[in-house]
Protein backbone atom coordinates (compact mmCIF):
# COMPACT_ATOMS: atom_id res chain seq x y z
CA UNK A 1 0.00 0.00 0.00
CA UNK A 2 1.19 3.22 -1.12
CA UNK A 3 2.47 5.20 2.16
CA UNK A 4 0.56 8.51 1.52
CA UNK A 5 -2.69 6.80 2.28
CA UNK A 6 -1.53 4.35 5.16
CA UNK A 7 -0.29 7.19 7.17
CA UNK A 8 -3.44 9.35 6.99
CA UNK A 9 -5.98 6.66 7.99
CA UNK A 10 -6.93 6.38 11.59
CA UNK A 11 -4.22 5.43 13.61
CA UNK A 12 -5.91 2.15 14.75
CA UNK A 13 -6.87 1.30 11.10
CA UNK A 14 -3.22 1.45 10.41
CA UNK A 15 -2.30 -1.48 12.63
CA UNK A 16 -5.20 -3.32 11.50
CA UNK A 17 -4.85 -6.72 9.81
CA UNK A 18 -8.62 -7.85 7.98
CA UNK A 19 -10.33 -10.85 8.55
CA UNK A 20 -8.68 -13.65 6.76
CA UNK A 21 -11.79 -15.99 5.08
CA UNK A 22 -9.50 -18.81 4.45
CA UNK A 23 -9.25 -19.99 0.59
CA UNK A 24 -10.20 -18.26 -2.56
CA UNK A 25 -13.01 -20.43 -2.99
CA UNK A 26 -14.17 -19.06 -6.08
CA UNK A 27 -11.18 -19.62 -7.83
CA UNK A 28 -10.78 -23.46 -6.14
CA UNK A 29 -14.52 -24.22 -7.69
CA UNK A 30 -12.95 -23.24 -11.02
CA UNK A 31 -9.94 -25.22 -10.64
CA UNK A 32 -11.61 -28.23 -9.35
CA UNK A 33 -15.09 -28.08 -10.58
CA UNK A 34 -18.01 -30.56 -9.29
CA UNK A 35 -15.41 -32.86 -7.23
CA UNK A 36 -14.55 -30.17 -4.74
CA UNK A 37 -15.09 -30.54 -1.17
CA UNK A 38 -15.43 -27.77 0.81
CA UNK A 39 -14.98 -28.29 4.98
CA UNK A 40 -13.13 -24.94 5.76
CA UNK A 41 -16.18 -22.73 6.53
CA UNK A 42 -18.79 -24.18 8.33
CA UNK A 43 -21.55 -23.92 5.58
CA UNK A 44 -24.31 -26.17 5.52
CA UNK A 45 -23.63 -29.48 3.69
CA UNK A 46 -27.40 -30.32 3.51
CA UNK A 47 -27.98 -26.68 1.80
CA UNK A 48 -30.41 -24.39 1.79
CA UNK A 49 -33.85 -25.08 2.66
CA UNK A 50 -36.81 -25.58 -0.47
CA UNK A 51 -38.91 -23.29 1.12
CA UNK A 52 -36.27 -20.57 1.56
CA UNK A 53 -35.40 -20.88 -2.45
CA UNK A 54 -38.74 -20.92 -3.40
CA UNK A 55 -39.28 -17.44 -0.93
CA UNK A 56 -35.94 -15.73 -2.64
CA UNK A 57 -36.90 -16.50 -6.36
CA UNK A 58 -40.41 -14.90 -5.92
CA UNK A 59 -38.87 -12.21 -3.85
CA UNK A 60 -36.33 -11.64 -6.92
CA UNK A 61 -39.06 -9.68 -8.83
CA UNK A 62 -39.32 -7.05 -6.70
CA UNK A 63 -35.45 -6.67 -6.61
CA UNK A 64 -35.65 -3.10 -7.82
CA UNK A 65 -37.21 -2.21 -5.20
CA UNK A 66 -35.34 -1.18 -2.06
CA UNK A 67 -35.86 -3.74 1.33
CA UNK A 68 -37.64 -3.09 4.49
CA UNK A 69 -34.91 -1.00 6.15
CA UNK A 70 -36.51 -2.19 9.74
CA UNK A 71 -36.74 -5.81 8.28
CA UNK A 72 -40.17 -5.44 10.44
CA UNK A 73 -41.38 -9.15 8.36
CA UNK A 74 -38.57 -11.19 10.09
CA UNK A 75 -38.30 -9.14 13.53
CA UNK A 76 -41.55 -9.93 14.06
CA UNK A 77 -40.82 -13.67 13.22
CA UNK A 78 -38.41 -13.44 15.63
CA UNK A 79 -40.05 -11.81 18.64
CA UNK A 80 -42.26 -14.52 18.32
CA UNK A 81 -39.67 -17.05 18.69
CA UNK A 82 -37.76 -15.75 21.37
CA UNK A 83 -40.53 -13.97 23.46
CA UNK A 84 -39.79 -11.15 23.45
CA UNK A 85 -40.25 -7.32 21.92
CA UNK A 86 -39.42 -5.99 18.27
CA UNK A 87 -37.35 -3.37 19.74
CA UNK A 88 -35.37 -5.95 21.28
CA UNK A 89 -34.06 -7.40 18.20
CA UNK A 90 -31.60 -6.03 15.37
CA UNK A 91 -31.15 -7.32 12.24
CA UNK A 92 -27.27 -7.51 10.93
CA UNK A 93 -25.24 -8.11 7.33
CA UNK A 94 -24.44 -11.38 9.00
CA UNK A 95 -23.61 -11.74 12.84
CA UNK A 96 -20.71 -10.61 12.03
CA UNK A 97 -21.53 -6.96 11.03
CA UNK A 98 -23.33 -6.51 14.30
CA UNK A 99 -20.27 -7.91 15.95
CA UNK A 100 -18.03 -5.41 14.92
CA UNK A 101 -21.09 -2.62 15.73
CA UNK A 102 -21.44 -3.61 19.30
CA UNK A 103 -17.50 -2.97 19.19
CA UNK A 104 -18.02 0.41 17.65
CA UNK A 105 -20.79 1.65 20.17
CA UNK A 106 -19.10 0.57 23.16
CA UNK A 107 -15.52 0.95 23.00
CA UNK A 108 -12.62 3.48 22.19
CA UNK A 109 -8.94 4.32 22.53
CA UNK A 110 -8.11 3.67 25.75
CA UNK A 111 -10.78 1.36 26.65
CA UNK A 112 -10.23 -2.48 27.15
CA UNK A 113 -12.62 -5.60 25.60
CA UNK A 114 -12.65 -8.86 26.97
CA UNK A 115 -12.67 -12.79 24.95
CA UNK A 116 -11.34 -15.78 25.18
CA UNK A 117 -7.79 -16.17 23.85
CA UNK A 118 -9.12 -19.12 21.17
CA UNK A 119 -12.35 -17.25 20.50
CA UNK A 120 -13.53 -15.88 17.07
CA UNK A 121 -11.59 -13.80 15.25
CA UNK A 122 -13.94 -10.85 14.68
CA UNK A 123 -13.23 -9.82 18.66
CA UNK A 124 -10.06 -8.48 18.10
CA UNK A 125 -10.92 -7.17 15.01
CA UNK A 126 -13.64 -5.22 16.21
CA UNK A 127 -11.83 -4.24 18.88
CA UNK A 128 -8.47 -2.98 17.53
CA UNK A 129 -10.82 -1.34 14.88
CA UNK A 130 -11.94 1.18 17.57
CA UNK A 131 -8.52 1.20 18.38
CA UNK A 132 -9.16 -0.42 21.81
CA UNK A 133 -7.11 -2.98 24.02
CA UNK A 134 -8.34 -6.68 23.80
CA UNK A 135 -7.96 -8.49 26.45
CA UNK A 136 -7.39 -12.43 25.80
CA UNK A 137 -8.06 -14.67 29.14
CA UNK A 138 -6.69 -18.24 29.17
CA UNK A 139 -8.50 -21.35 28.25
CA UNK A 140 -8.66 -24.09 29.94
CA UNK A 141 -5.70 -26.31 29.60
CA UNK A 142 -5.21 -29.49 27.25
CA UNK A 143 -6.13 -31.86 29.78
CA UNK A 144 -9.53 -30.34 30.67
CA UNK A 145 -12.06 -31.95 29.84
CA UNK A 146 -13.29 -28.91 27.72
CA UNK A 147 -9.30 -28.32 26.54
CA UNK A 148 -8.87 -24.82 24.92
CA UNK A 149 -12.30 -24.10 25.93
CA UNK A 150 -13.87 -20.93 27.68
CA UNK A 151 -12.52 -20.27 31.17
CA UNK A 152 -15.58 -18.14 32.24
CA UNK A 153 -14.03 -18.26 35.98
CA UNK A 154 -10.81 -16.01 34.27
CA UNK A 155 -13.13 -13.16 32.87
CA UNK A 156 -14.03 -11.50 36.49
CA UNK A 157 -10.50 -11.25 37.38
CA UNK A 158 -9.49 -9.18 34.09
CA UNK A 159 -12.36 -7.12 34.35
CA UNK A 160 -10.82 -3.43 35.09
CA UNK A 161 -12.21 0.00 35.23
CA UNK A 162 -11.26 0.33 31.35
CA UNK A 163 -13.38 -2.82 30.75
CA UNK A 164 -15.93 -1.90 27.96
CA UNK A 165 -17.71 -5.18 26.91
CA UNK A 166 -16.85 -9.08 27.31
CA UNK A 167 -17.23 -11.24 24.04
CA UNK A 168 -17.84 -15.18 24.24
CA UNK A 169 -18.96 -17.52 22.28
CA UNK A 170 -21.35 -20.94 22.88
CA UNK A 171 -21.03 -22.88 21.50
CA UNK A 172 -17.40 -21.55 20.36
CA UNK A 173 -15.30 -20.83 17.47
CA UNK A 174 -12.64 -22.86 16.36
CA UNK A 175 -12.64 -25.14 19.28
CA UNK A 176 -16.08 -26.19 19.54
CA UNK A 177 -16.30 -26.36 23.10
CA UNK A 178 -18.98 -25.26 25.24
CA UNK A 179 -20.35 -23.92 28.64
CA UNK A 180 -23.47 -24.50 30.99
CA UNK A 181 -25.57 -22.19 31.34
CA UNK A 182 -25.37 -22.05 35.04
CA UNK A 183 -21.78 -20.77 34.23
CA UNK A 184 -22.92 -18.18 32.06
CA UNK A 185 -24.90 -17.17 35.12
CA UNK A 186 -22.53 -17.24 37.32
CA UNK A 187 -20.24 -14.63 35.43
CA UNK A 188 -23.24 -12.05 34.97
CA UNK A 189 -23.96 -12.03 38.32
CA UNK A 190 -20.40 -10.77 38.70
CA UNK A 191 -20.20 -8.41 36.23
CA UNK A 192 -21.30 -5.07 36.52
CA UNK A 193 -24.34 -4.12 35.26
CA UNK A 194 -23.16 -1.40 33.14
CA UNK A 195 -20.97 -3.75 31.03
CA UNK A 196 -22.52 -5.35 28.22
CA UNK A 197 -21.41 -9.24 27.98
CA UNK A 198 -22.18 -10.64 24.39
CA UNK A 199 -22.90 -14.19 23.84
CA UNK A 200 -22.71 -15.14 20.39
CA UNK A 201 -24.77 -18.43 19.76
CA UNK A 202 -24.03 -18.83 15.71
CA UNK A 203 -23.64 -22.39 16.03
CA UNK A 204 -26.14 -23.23 18.54
CA UNK A 205 -28.61 -25.44 16.72
CA UNK A 206 -26.05 -28.17 16.78
CA UNK A 207 -25.81 -28.26 20.03
CA UNK A 208 -26.95 -31.09 22.61
CA UNK A 209 -24.49 -31.16 24.98
CA UNK A 210 -26.60 -31.40 28.96
CA UNK A 211 -26.69 -28.05 30.37
CA UNK A 212 -26.14 -26.35 27.44
CA UNK A 213 -28.91 -23.64 26.88
CA UNK A 214 -29.22 -20.68 24.97
CA UNK A 215 -28.62 -16.92 26.54
CA UNK A 216 -31.45 -16.20 25.80
CA UNK A 217 -33.35 -17.22 28.41
CA UNK A 218 -31.45 -15.27 31.04
CA UNK A 219 -32.21 -11.75 29.25
CA UNK A 220 -34.82 -10.38 31.58
CA UNK A 221 -32.73 -11.00 34.25
CA UNK A 222 -29.64 -9.37 33.26
CA UNK A 223 -29.84 -6.30 30.70
CA UNK A 224 -26.51 -6.17 29.80
CA UNK A 225 -27.11 -9.43 28.02
CA UNK A 226 -26.12 -9.46 24.41
CA UNK A 227 -26.94 -12.55 22.52
CA UNK A 228 -26.47 -12.66 19.08
CA UNK A 229 -27.26 -15.35 16.08
CA UNK A 230 -27.07 -16.52 12.66
CA UNK A 231 -28.81 -17.96 9.53
CA UNK A 232 -25.63 -18.45 7.79
CA UNK A 233 -24.85 -22.32 9.49
CA UNK A 234 -27.77 -24.29 10.22
CA UNK A 235 -30.40 -22.72 8.30
CA UNK A 236 -28.34 -22.50 5.30
CA UNK A 237 -28.28 -19.07 4.67
CA UNK A 238 -24.17 -18.17 4.53
CA UNK A 239 -24.52 -16.43 1.11
CA UNK A 240 -27.53 -14.52 1.53
CA UNK A 241 -25.74 -12.64 5.22
CA UNK A 242 -28.29 -12.42 7.50
CA UNK A 243 -27.77 -12.33 11.42
CA UNK A 244 -29.56 -10.61 14.46
CA UNK A 245 -29.12 -10.34 18.03
CA UNK A 246 -31.42 -10.34 20.92
CA UNK A 247 -30.24 -7.56 23.38
CA UNK A 248 -31.87 -4.44 26.06
CA UNK A 249 -34.28 -1.87 23.63
CA UNK A 250 -31.70 0.99 24.20
CA UNK A 251 -28.67 -1.26 23.10
CA UNK A 252 -30.59 -1.86 20.12
CA UNK A 253 -31.50 1.39 19.92
CA UNK A 254 -27.75 2.53 20.10
CA UNK A 255 -26.78 0.25 17.42
CA UNK A 256 -29.42 1.19 15.01
CA UNK A 257 -27.74 4.34 15.08
CA UNK A 258 -25.04 3.08 13.52
CA UNK A 259 -26.66 0.20 11.36
CA UNK A 260 -26.58 0.87 7.45
CA UNK A 261 -30.38 1.31 6.83
CA UNK A 262 -30.43 -1.43 4.11
CA UNK A 263 -27.58 -3.79 5.42
CA UNK A 264 -30.08 -7.01 4.93
CA UNK A 265 -31.15 -7.23 1.47
CA UNK A 266 -34.12 -8.20 0.26
CA UNK A 267 -33.53 -12.03 -0.50
CA UNK A 268 -31.77 -11.94 2.83
CA UNK A 269 -35.17 -11.28 4.55
CA UNK A 270 -37.42 -13.26 2.30
CA UNK A 271 -35.42 -16.04 2.89
CA UNK A 272 -35.00 -16.11 6.37
CA UNK A 273 -38.37 -15.73 6.80
CA UNK A 274 -39.42 -18.93 5.35
CA UNK A 275 -36.38 -20.96 6.51
CA UNK A 276 -37.67 -20.09 10.05
CA UNK A 277 -41.23 -21.73 9.15
CA UNK A 278 -38.93 -24.84 7.72
CA UNK A 279 -38.66 -26.86 10.90
CA UNK A 280 -38.56 -30.09 8.86
CA UNK A 281 -35.65 -29.28 7.24
CA UNK A 282 -33.31 -27.94 10.09
CA UNK A 283 -34.35 -31.00 12.25
CA UNK A 284 -32.87 -32.88 9.11
CA UNK A 285 -29.44 -30.42 9.02
CA UNK A 286 -29.52 -31.32 12.81
CA UNK A 287 -29.90 -34.62 12.57
CA UNK A 288 -27.42 -34.74 10.30
CA UNK A 289 -24.67 -32.70 11.25
CA UNK A 290 -24.95 -34.68 15.18
CA UNK A 291 -24.66 -38.23 13.03
CA UNK A 292 -21.42 -37.07 10.86
CA UNK A 293 -20.09 -35.13 13.80
CA UNK A 294 -19.73 -38.93 15.42
CA UNK A 295 -18.48 -40.48 12.96
CA UNK A 296 -15.68 -38.14 11.80
CA UNK A 297 -14.86 -38.00 15.17
CA UNK A 298 -14.04 -41.73 15.84
CA UNK A 299 -12.62 -42.01 12.08
CA UNK A 300 -9.95 -39.33 13.08
CA UNK A 301 -9.43 -40.49 17.02
CA UNK A 302 -9.00 -44.13 15.47
CA UNK A 303 -6.45 -42.77 13.24
CA UNK A 304 -4.23 -41.27 16.38
CA UNK A 305 -5.29 -37.67 16.06
CA UNK A 306 -6.71 -35.55 18.73
CA UNK A 307 -10.08 -34.52 18.53
CA UNK A 308 -11.30 -31.56 20.39
CA UNK A 309 -15.07 -32.37 21.87
CA UNK A 310 -17.38 -29.87 19.71
CA UNK A 311 -21.19 -28.90 19.95
CA UNK A 312 -20.39 -26.97 16.61
CA UNK A 313 -21.10 -28.32 12.80
CA UNK A 314 -17.04 -28.31 12.57
CA UNK A 315 -14.06 -30.38 14.50
CA UNK A 316 -10.84 -28.86 15.83
CA UNK A 317 -7.95 -31.80 15.24
CA UNK A 318 -4.68 -31.98 16.51
CA UNK A 319 -2.41 -33.60 14.26
CA UNK A 320 0.27 -33.68 17.17
CA UNK A 321 2.51 -32.07 14.53
CA UNK A 322 2.78 -29.47 11.90
CA UNK A 323 -0.68 -29.75 10.25
CA UNK A 324 0.40 -27.84 7.04
CA UNK A 325 1.92 -31.22 5.66
CA UNK A 326 -1.63 -32.66 5.51
CA UNK A 327 -3.61 -30.03 4.60
CA UNK A 328 -1.75 -30.06 1.74
CA UNK A 329 -2.42 -33.48 1.05
CA UNK A 330 -6.28 -32.94 1.48
CA UNK A 331 -5.50 -29.64 -0.67
CA UNK A 332 -4.49 -32.16 -3.47
CA UNK A 333 -7.36 -34.02 -3.25
CA UNK A 334 -9.76 -30.81 -3.60
CA UNK A 335 -11.04 -31.23 0.52
CA UNK A 336 -10.49 -28.10 1.51
CA UNK A 337 -10.11 -27.46 5.11
CA UNK A 338 -9.40 -24.72 7.43
CA UNK A 339 -5.77 -23.83 9.16
CA UNK A 340 -5.20 -22.73 12.60
CA UNK A 341 -1.90 -21.38 12.30
CA UNK A 342 -3.68 -17.70 12.43
CA UNK A 343 -5.44 -19.04 15.60
CA UNK A 344 -2.12 -19.78 17.32
CA UNK A 345 -2.82 -23.62 16.89
CA UNK A 346 -0.28 -24.64 13.94
CA UNK A 347 -0.53 -28.42 14.34
CA UNK A 348 -4.32 -28.06 14.25
CA UNK A 349 -7.05 -27.83 11.21
CA UNK A 350 -10.85 -26.91 11.51
CA UNK A 351 -12.85 -29.56 9.78
CA UNK A 352 -16.64 -28.42 8.92
CA UNK A 353 -18.69 -31.73 9.27
CA UNK A 354 -19.95 -32.39 6.25
CA UNK A 355 -22.89 -34.68 4.17
CA UNK A 356 -22.73 -38.72 3.98
CA UNK A 357 -20.25 -38.35 0.52
CA UNK A 358 -18.53 -35.45 2.11
CA UNK A 359 -17.32 -37.19 4.86
CA UNK A 360 -16.60 -40.32 2.34
CA UNK A 361 -14.58 -38.45 0.90
CA UNK A 362 -12.77 -36.50 4.16
CA UNK A 363 -11.87 -39.99 5.63
CA UNK A 364 -10.80 -41.36 2.59
CA UNK A 365 -8.35 -38.62 1.89
CA UNK A 366 -7.53 -38.04 5.28
CA UNK A 367 -6.18 -41.69 5.60
CA UNK A 368 -3.87 -41.03 2.00
CA UNK A 369 -2.68 -37.72 3.66
CA UNK A 370 -1.33 -38.90 6.66
CA UNK A 371 0.60 -41.23 4.82
CA UNK A 372 1.57 -38.70 2.08
CA UNK A 373 2.31 -35.99 5.00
Amino acid sequence: MNDIFLNRAARPIQKLVAYDPGHDLPRLRERFGDIIVELGSNENGWGTSPKAVEAVVKAARDSFRYPDPLGLGLRARLADKHDCSEEEIVLGNGSHELLMQLAQVFAEPGDEVIYSRYGFAVYPIGTRAVGATGIAVDPFPRDHAMPLGTDLSQIPKAITERTKIIFVANPNNPTGTHFRIEDLKALLQQVPKHIPVVVDEAYTEFANAEGLESAISLRREFANLVVSRTFSKAYGLAGLRVGYLVAHREVCELINRLRESFNVNLLGLAAAEAALDDHEHLARVREGVLTQRARIAEALTQLGFFVFPSQTNFLLVDFHRRAQPIEDALFERAVIVRPMVPYGLPNCLRITVGNPAETDRLIASLIEAKDAA
